[in-house]
């Protein structure tokens, strides 16, 4: 089956660091672009940052670009998501996505999440 397992969230003081991890199985990894996405309490949903299959390309949000890096290793099947200079307005449940294709022939999965809290 498929799974998407996030791990390395906590509590960070602004101004830290902290560097998620979300390990996949149960698909072609490498065939899948990878997305962090992340909602903070009373907000929509919000896309952070996504890599492509190979990990030639990456697009930020405008509010992480500068901070946040994300890098996957395909020999892993893993995607990571560096996050400097973390700010109280990053405060939320960050979530890993894999996604390919478009329209009928879409596929996309969905880890769990990760709670990421920045807090003096």
């Amino acid at each position: 089956q498929v799974q998407l397992v996030e791990s390395g969230g906590g509590l960070v003081q602004p101004g830290g660091s902290l560097r998620l991890s979300c390990a996949a199985s149960g698909f072609t990894f490498s065939s899948y672009a990878m997305s962090w996405y992340r909602q903070a309490p009373g907000k929509e949903r919000e896309l952070v940052a996504t890599i492509t299959s190979n990990g030639g390309s990456t697009n930020y949000a405008d509010s992480v670009k500068g901070r946040f890096t994300i890098s996957r290793d395909n020999t892993k099947n893993t995607v990571y998501l560096q996050m400097n200079s973390l700010k109280p307005e990053d405060r939320a449940v960050y979530y890993c996505n894999a996604a390919r294709g478009v329209g009928w022939g879409r596929r996309d999965y969905w880890g769990q999440g990760t709670q990421v809290t920045v807090s003096s």
